[in-house]
């Protein structure tokens, strides 16, 4: 939309007519050239030198050197964006091990509960339980008619940080600024939306910056048909193939609108899907070290919510495919919560998203550490958000119990995950196969070897996948597209890397990693015959690179010609 007013008469550009100076608004800054500033009616209005965009790049990253907190680094790419885009991108690119922890997690969780005090511009679409019946018109208020991805969320489980309402809103930007920086879906293709139904945080309701409705979440039947409404108008604005992204709903919810939606609309929960995806494939590539089939390992989860459910199941479809039944294979899997180990006739109720993995009692279970002590698990994997909660004692046990101790601290943001990379390799001298939801250093243990954490960020999983979504016009996505791209992931991980400690390929390779897993995908669903775009193409990696949204500044030049054989003077003419 802005490159069309750029392309308007100059006379109705000219800032002096506009509400906002026109060079406030601009896309590149003073990397416009001559002709382009006298064309565009903006020569004067920027300093003289005519800058490259590797000058801008420069000075971008140098501002952020000077910077020490993550929240003030947040606020300056943030800002960055909104003005120069491509130029954010860019410089995100370049240096995304070192910022996507600033613009997504664990950075992105802070951000969310200072939402309201840092707030400098709207980004997204906010739509409240006051607009039911309504928010087909408010998708109309949308700048962008071409939108082919929606991430949404309640705010009512943002990471660990439990019920944030509207200041949610940061999860689905930084979500779709990894759409963009990790699989190059073009940014303007993206719609960050948070639908505000109230907060139970009270906290919040007491907060004078909050900038949601002063209301207790509304539980009512009145929920339930706004999302309706919200699934029915994004399918009819922008099409029947739109993918839309449930991310941080609550558990129950989250569930129960994964079971609704995934069979009518193109939608995924990135919580259950995304999140069992990329721990599979640190399974897969634990596998790959221990020389252990899937088939043979014993997991224990700490934690039973929708991301345990998520993975355990996914495992379970892992171990199916090997030939296992679907009984031999969730045997294999236990589930501790903060009610203890979940097993049959326990006095708490059991979800009945969880009953597939409720056991027999195997004894007299007390603690965590008794859970592991008992049930001798090949692998733990926390996704509780609660804290510390893999001790020293625990981990000491689980290499008493194992050569190779799988442990997974995957909770979100870094003080909610479970243990340290430090402590996982110290207390076992290095044997353990680790990885975390959020960044930690390399660990160098006193006989001088090194290891680099995994990070299991599923920004290894929902961009690449959800680019070869919108590409093969997939309708509905099947749990075994995620499980497709958990082997993709896995295979991706070289000897080398691994030996190195790594579950994960260095998070500098993403965007390699992402076009090569929408290449697997898309060959996937085309195979499978879940995609809805013809012609099929030929060539699935030509075909997927040739999409992929590049940062180079475009020219606002209009397309001048001469007429052959026609010359026209208008001073003589």
């Amino acid at each position: 939309s802005f490159r069309t007013k750029c392309r308007a008469s100059s006379s109705s550009l000219h800032p002096t007519t506009q509400p906002f100076p026109f060079y406030s608004l601009s896309p590149q800054g003073m990397a416009f050239s001559l002709r382009e500033r006298q064309i565009l009616g903006i020569q004067g209005l920027l300093p003289p030198k005519v800058e490259t965009q590797d000058i801008q790049a420069m000075r971008f990253q140098n501002n952020l050197k000077r910077m020490s907190d993550p929240l003030e680094k947040y606020i300056y790419l943030m800002g960055i964006q909104e003005r120069n885009e491509r130029l954010f991108y860019r410089v995100l690119m370049e240096d995304i091990e070192e910022l996507m922890p600033i613009v997504y997690t664990p950075t992105v969780g802070l951000a969310c509960t200072q939402y309201g005090h840092i707030f400098r511009r709207p980004k997204g679409l906010f739509i409240s339980i006051l607009d039911k019946g309504h928010i087909r018109s408010i998708l109309d208020n949308w700048p962008e008619t071409n939108v082919a991805a929606v991430v949404v969320t309640d705010g009512e489980r943002i990471l660990g940080l439990g019920d944030l309402g509207v200041y949610g809103m940061g999860i689905p930007v930084g979500k779709l600024c990894l759409y963009t920086a990790c699989a190059g879906i073009r940014p303007e293709k993206c719609l960050p939306v948070v639908i505000d139904v109230g907060t139970d945080n009270e906290t919040l309701l007491k907060d004078p910056f909050y900038m949601g409705l002063y209301q207790k979440r509304d539980r009512s039947q009145a929920y339930d048909d706004l999302i309706d409404e919200f699934m029915e108008a994004v399918v009819d604005k922008y099409g029947q193939d739109t993918l839309i992204q449930f991310e941080d709903f609550g558990n129950h919810n989250a569930f129960r609108f994964l079971r609704k939606y995934r069979e009518k609309y193109c939608t995924f929960n990135d919580d259950i899907q995304g999140t069992a995806s990329v721990a599979l494939a640190g399974l897969l590539a634990a596998q790959r070290a221990i020389g252990k089939p899937i088939t043979e390992h014993r997991v224990l989860f700490l934690g039973a919510g929708e991301a345990a459910l998520g993975i355990a199941n996914l495992i379970v479809m892992a171990m199916m495919e090997t030939g296992m039944t679907q009984a031999e294979a969730q045997q294999k899997i236990w589930m501790y919560d903060k009610y203890g180990l979940l097993v049959k006739g326990r006095a708490q109720e059991t979800d009945t998203n969880q009953e597939a993995f409720v056991h027999d009692s195997p004894g007299n279970v007390q603690s965590f550490l008794d859970a592991v002590n008992t049930i001798k698990p090949t692998a733990i994997i926390g996704v509780a958000g609660a804290g510390r909660l893999f001790t020293h004692d625990v981990i000491k046990a689980m290499g008493a119990l194992n050569e190779r101790p799988i442990i997974f601290a995957l909770s979100n943001p870094t003080n909610k995950a479970e243990c340290t990379a430090e402590d996982a390799y110290t207390i076992t001298n290095g044997r353990c196969l680790f990885a975390s939801g959020s960044p930690f250093d390399p660990v160098t243990l006193s006989d001088g070897r090194v290891f680099t954490p995994g990070q299991g960020n599923n920004a290894y999983i929902f961009p690449g996948v959800a680019l070869a979504v919108i590409l093969s016009g997939v309708r509905h996505i099947s749990d075994t597209v995620f499980l497709e791209a958990a082997k993709t992931l896995s295979e991706q991980l070289t000897d080398k890397e691994l030996e190195e400690g790594r579950l994960y390929p260095p998070l500098s390779n993403i965007r390699e990693v992402s076009v090569q897993m929408a290449v697997k995908v898309v060959e996937y669903v085309y195979a499978k015959g879940m995609a809805f775009r013809y012609p099929e193409p030929v060539d699935k990696n030509s075909f997927v690179r040739s999409t992929v949204w590049h940062t180079n500044y475009d020219s606002f030049l209009p397309d001048i010609y001469d007429w052959p054989g026609v010359t026209f003077n208008p001073k003589r003419d």
